[in-house]
C-alpha cells in the first residue's frame, strides 16, 4: 500500500507543506510549470534548496507581480497576520506599507476563493479538494469570530499566494497518489501571538478550532508553528494521526521553512510501502440450545451496539441430538471482556470459548451522492488491489418506498 507519513515536529504551513511533497515528486521541474501555468494572475512559484541544522530540503517561494510578498528576518514585537503562512512563526505583512503595492491585498470572502479556483486549470477533484480545505479555513474563522461562513474574509489566506499554496499542495497530493495518509502529532508552538485583532494565545483560535480531535503538543519553542492553512490541509489529507507506521520509505522529502531555531525547522515527508491492514481480533462463541430466536436477535444487537466487529449465528446439532445455535462474535482484542460480560448476561451459556485470529480488511470510506430523489451514501471500500462501491441499503429503501420504486429503479438514480 502506497503510504505518506508526514512528520510536524516544528508545525506545518503551506509553504513548508508544498516544500516537502515536491521533494518526493518525479518531475519538480515540471510540477512548477504546470502549477506556474495553471492561471494565477502574476503568480510565480519558484523552488531553492535551503540548509536547515545541517540538512539541505527545498524552500519554496511565491512572488506576485515580481514582489516576494513576504518580509523576513523580522522580529517578534512586530505584527503578526496568523493565518499567513509562508514565514510562519512571528513574521509581518505590512505589505502595503513596505513594499508600495495593493494587488490582491483584499480581504477576501469565499466567494472570491471560489471565483478564482474555478478559474484554474485544475482536474475536477484537485478543484475540490481546494474548496474543502478553504472551507474548513472558513468554518473555523466563522467560529472563531462568531460570524456566518458568507462574512468571513480570509485575510492574507484570500491572497493569491496563499492561494497558490493550498492548489500546490491539493495538485501533489493528487499527483504522488497516496493510498493512505498519516500525519504526526502536531507541534503547535507556545505563547502568543499578535495578529491584527489584537495578541491572541498559541494555536491562534481558527488553527485550535481546525485541529480539534487531532494530537498536538506546545514544546518550548516560542511562537506559532502551525498555521490554519497548515492545520486545515493536513485535516483535509491525513487519514490518521500517530506514529509512523510500519512501512519501507522510498523517498524523504524535507520542506524548510524560513526562521532558524534551535531544532530543524522544517516538514518532513515520506513515502514508501507498507504492507496491506492486518490486525487481529478475538472470535468469542457459545453453544446455545435452549433459547428463542428472538432472545438470541436481542443479544446479538447488544453485541454490535457495544462495538464488535460482526456477530452471527450458524446452525450445529448438540448432545442428545437436540440442535442447536453457534454464537459468534469477533471484536477487537481490548473489547474482549466487555463482550464476554454481555454474551453471559444476554444468553444462557455456561461457558464462551476464544480463538485469536488474523482480519484482513480492505480501507472503508463513505460519500455522498446527490440524486434527484435525495442524497444517497455510498460506502467505498479500497486495497489489496480491489475498489468497490455500494449505495447504502437503507438510503435506497426509502427512496423507493417514498417514491413508488423498485430497488433496482432507486439504484438507478445514482447513474443519471
Amino acid at each position: 500500500m502506497k503510504t505518506l507519513y508526514i512528520e510536524c515536529n516544528m508545525g506545518a504551513a503551506g509553504d513548508m507543506l508544498t516544500a516537502a511533497l515536491l521533494e518526493l515528486h518525479p518531475d519538480r521541474e515540471g510540477f512548477l510549470r504546470r502549477l506556474n501555468g495553471l492561471g494565477l494572475p502574476g503568480v510565480q512559484v519558484s523552488a531553492a534548496p535551503a540548509v536547515k541544522c545541517g540538512v539541505t530540503g527545498t524552500h519554496v517561494s511565491v512572488a506576485v507581480h515580481g514582489q516576494e510578498e513576504h518580509s523576513h528576518d523580522v522580529s517578534p514585537g512586530h505584527t503578526h497576520e496568523h493565518h499567513h503562512d509562508h514565514n510562519h512563526h512571528e513574521h509581518e505583512h505590512h505589505h502595503d506599507h513596505e513594499h508600495g503595492h495593493d494587488h490582491d491585498h483584499h480581504h477576501s470572502g469565499m466567494h472570491d476563493i471560489q471565483h478564482i479556483v474555478s478559474h484554474l486549470d485544475l482536474p475536477e477533484k484537485v478543484r475540490e479538494d481546494v474548496l474543502a480545505v478553504y472551507g474548513l479555513i472558513a468554518q473555523a474563522e466563522s467560529y472563531a469570530h462568531g460570524a456566518p461562513v458568507s462574512e468571513i474574509h480570509f485575510h492574507e489566506v484570500g491572497t493569491l499566494d496563499a492561494v497558490a499554496d493550498v492548489t500546490a499542495v491539493c495538485m501533489l497530493m493528487h499527483e504522488l497518489a497516496p493510498e493512505r495518509v498519516v500525519c504526526s502529532p502536531i507541534h503547535v508552538g507556545s505563547g502568543q501571538v499578535r495578529c491584527a485583532h489584537g495578541i491572541l494565545p498559541v494555536p491562534a483560535p481558527a488553527t485550535a478550532h481546525i485541529l480539534q480531535g487531532v494530537p498536538t503538543y506546545g514544546g518550548q519553542v516560542q511562537g506559532e508553528l502551525c498555521t490554519p492553512t497548515g492545520a486545515a490541509l493536513l485535516r483535509h489529507f491525513a487519514g490518521e494521526f500517530g506514529p509512523a507506521p510500519m512501512m519501507r520509505v522510498e523517498k524523504t522529502g524535507y520542506g524548510m521553512g524560513t526562521k532558524d531555531f534551535e531544532a530543524m525547522n522544517a516538514v518532513r515527508a515520506m513515502l514508501g510501502e507498507m504492507d496491506e491492514a492486518k490486525t487481529q481480533a478475538a472470535e468469542l462463541r457459545c453453544n446455545l440450545d435452549d433459547m428463542t430466536p428472538e432472545a438470541i436477535a436481542f443479544a446479538a444487537e447488544r453485541l454490535l451496539e457495544a462495538g464488535a466487529f460482526d456477530v452471527f449465528t450458524t446452525a450445529i446439532g448438540m448432545k442428545k441430538s437436540r440442535p442447536g445455535i453457534l454464537l459468534t462474535c469477533l471484536c477487537r482484542l481490548e473489547d474482549r471482556e466487555t463482550m464476554t460480560r454481555l454474551m453471559f448476561a444476554h444468553t444462557t451459556t455456561l461457558g464462551i470459548r476464544e480463538s485469536l485470529c488474523g482480519r484482513y480488511t480492505l480501507r472503508r470510506t463513505e460519500s455522498a451522492v446527490s440524486t434527484q430523489y435525495g442524497t444517497v451514501r455510498v460506502k467505498e471500500s479500497r486495497g489489496w488491489g480491489v475498489e468497490r462501491k455500494k449505495p447504502e441499503y437503507e438510503d435506497l429503501a426509502r427512496i423507493a418506498r417514498e417514491n413508488g420504486l423498485t430497488l433496482a429503479q432507486a439504484a438507478e438514480s445514482l447513474q443519471a
